[in-house]
């Protein structure tokens, strides 16, 4: 069985371990019927995203164990909600994407050339 595809149509690889991403916590931007936030952008955090998304409410600098979160800092690789990331990127502030990492239904809120240009080489 093949597994989740990436915006690019190929195998959907590791986001990231360290902190340990993905809505089931297990390094992938996967999604399912229980990720309401769809949570499937892997993307390289910066101190200028993490200042825009705390000023839109949602604070990712701070840890919040109860969601086994541990707060995060500039460098950080996150698998972040798509709507947020294309608000970001609305804003001119979206942070870097790494494009083999981000599922395809990300492709549901914004555009692969939108991604585009804020890939990073993996």
């Amino acid at each position: 069985m093949a597994g989740p595809k990436n915006v690019l149509g190929t195998e959907l690889i590791t986001c990231g371990t360290d902190p340990m991403t993905g809505f089931y916590r297990d390094g992938c931007c996967h999604t399912g019927a229980s990720d309401v936030g769809v949570h499937v952008v892997c993307a390289v955090m910066t101190d200028d995203f993490l200042k825009f998304s705390r000023s839109r409410g949602n604070d990712l600098s701070t840890p919040n164990p109860a969601y086994q979160f541990p707060g995060l800092k500039s460098g950080d690789r996150w698998c972040l909600c798509a709507g947020r990331w294309k608000e970001a990127y609305d804003a001119g502030m979206a942070p870097g994407v790494v494009l083999e990492a981000t599922h395809v239904s990300a492709l549901e809120f914004a555009s692969l050339e939108e991604l585009s240009k804020h890939a990073l080489n993996d």
